[in-house]
């Protein structure tokens, strides 16, 4: 299943290096609030609902 690109790693400011993901000098604010909230994001992988920090949605109950 793909996963969703998000929206930062669209901007010219983002730098994609392996392993060290940041912004280029300059980047607005709210960009580093995305860059920091996705990342901090990836810290949780056991967070209810999600396999391997992916959040699951059911298109039906259980």
């Amino acid at each position: 299943m793909p996963r969703i690109r998000p929206e930062f790693t669209k901007s010219p400011y983002f730098v994609d290096e392996p392993g060290n993901w940041h912004l280029k000098p300059g980047a607005p604010k709210e960009l580093h609030d995305e860059l920091n909230k996705y990342l901090e994001s990836l810290e949780n992988l056991d967070e209810s609902g999600t396999i391997e920090g992916v959040k699951i949605d059911y298109p039906y109950d259980r």
